[in-house]
C-alpha cells in the first residue's frame, strides 16, 4: 500500500523539476519520474523503491549534496541510498561535473555492487528512457542522435552495456529483459 509518503514525494519531485523538459521536447519532466515510478511498482518494487524511482534524477540534475541530505530527511535512508545508488553524479557544481563517458563507465562499473532496489529503479529508469529513445528515432531518425552528449556511437553503447550488465546482474528481471529487447530494435533500426 502507498501512504501520504509516497503523495509527499510526488510533490516534491514536481517542485524540484516543476521547469524541466524532456530533451529537446515539450514533454514535462515529471512525466518520466512517474513513469519510472510506475515500472517500479507494476515490478513488486516497495514504496521506498517507488519514491527513490519519483527522486532518482533529483540529486544529479537539481542540487547534488544537499538535495541528497534533503531526500534523506525527508523519506529516510533507504530512499537516500537507492537514490545516491542511481545517480551518476553528485557534486553539487554542474560544471564539475566529470566528462560524459566517465560519469557512464563509472555507473556502468557500479552496477555490479547495487542493491536490489537500487537495481530495480535503475532498470526500469533505463527501460523507459530506451523506449522514449526508441520512439523518438521512428519519428525524427538519425537526427535524435544530436539531443545526446554520447552521439549516436556513444549512445547505443551506453544502452547496450546497460542491458547486457543489468541483464546478467538480473536475469530473472523483467524490467531487464524488456531493455534488453528494446535496446535491441533500437540497435536494428539504426543499423540499417
Amino acid at each position: 500500500m502507498l501512504t501520504s509518503h509516497f503523495v509527499n514525494a510526488v510533490s516534491y519531485a514536481f517542485e524540484l523539476h516543476a521547469r524541466q523538459n524532456r530533451k529537446q521536447t515539450e514533454i514535462p519532466y515529471i512525466s518520466h519520474l512517474m513513469s519510472v515510478s510506475a515500472l517500479v511498482l507494476e515490478d513488486g518494487g516497495s514504496e521506498d523503491e517507488a519514491i527513490a524511482a519519483l527522486l532518482h534524477d533529483a540529486v544529479e540534475d537539481q542540487g547534488g549534496t544537499r538535495i541528497l541530505e534533503e531526500i534523506r530527511r525527508r523519506f529516510g535512508q533507504q530512499v537516500a541510498l537507492i537514490v545516491e545508488a542511481c545517480s551518476d553524479s553528485v557534486t553539487d557544481d554542474p560544471a564539475k561535473k566529470a566528462p560524459w563517458d566517465e560519469r557512464k563507465r563509472a555507473y556502468l562499473d557500479h552496477v555490479e555492487h547495487k542493491s536490489s532496489g537500487a537495481l530495480r529503479v535503475t532498470a526500469a529508469d533505463k527501460l523507459h528512457n530506451a523506449r522514449a529513445v526508441l520512439a523518438d528515432y521512428r519519428v525524427v531518425g538519425e537526427a535524435l542522435w544530436a539531443r545526446f552528449s554520447g552521439g549516436r556511437d556513444g549512445t547505443l553503447w551506453y544502452y547496450r552495456a546497460l542491458a547486457d550488465r543489468l541483464g546478467a546482474r538480473c536475469p530473472e528481471s523483467r524490467l531487464a529483459a524488456e531493455l534488453n529487447r528494446t535496446v535491441s530494435e533500437l540497435e536494428r533500426l539504426a543499423a540499417r
